[in-house]
């Protein structure tokens, strides 16, 4: 199953939404993600977050949508409020769709401290998510059952 994470940017939350599913998630998942309008570069505090929460950076990077256009998604999920009113390609053809809004840390105005505390958090929201996701019985649930599920986690 490959479950795209989808932000505006493409350099803070997507980015830890990948990193922290495929940390979790055993063989047959992968998680990968893109943005509408991507900044092609990864923000380096999420980088940095990534990394003292001992979770692989290896091979992330800002890219948009197009880049899956020959490979979609089975599932594609947003995570910012902007990227949420946007319409997925529409070569992600039956991609279930789901948003899991998360704030940006990035705009935290504050100490040092208190900005790697706000990116901390959304990498545990993120943690939350990603393990209710891969605990679901994906063999005995429905399609709609999943959309259900898939919104239901999206408020946690």
């Amino acid at each position: 199953m490959r479950v795209l994470f989808m932000c505006t940017a493409n350099s803070c939350r997507s980015i830890l939404s990948e990193a922290m599913f495929n940390h979790l998630a055993p063989d047959g998942f992968e998680a990968v993600s893109s943005g509408s309008f991507p900044k092609g570069q990864v923000l380096p505090r999420s980088l940095t977050t990534l990394q003292q929460a001992g979770i692989s950076t290896e091979g992330l990077s800002s890219k948009g949508n197009d880049a899956f256009e020959g490979n979609p998604p089975d599932i594609a999920i947003t995570v910012c409020d902007k990227a949420a009113g946007e319409a997925c390609p529409v070569y992600f053809g039956s991609a279930l769709k789901a948003h899991w809004g998360l704030a940006d840390p990035s705009d935290v105005q504050g100490t040092d401290s208190e900005v790697d505390a706000a990116f901390r958090s959304i990498l545990t929201r993120i943690e939350k998510r990603c393990r209710a996701f891969l605990a679901l019985p994906f063999e005995q649930l429905s399609r709609d059952e999943l959309q259900r599920e898939l919104d239901r986690i999206g408020t946690i």
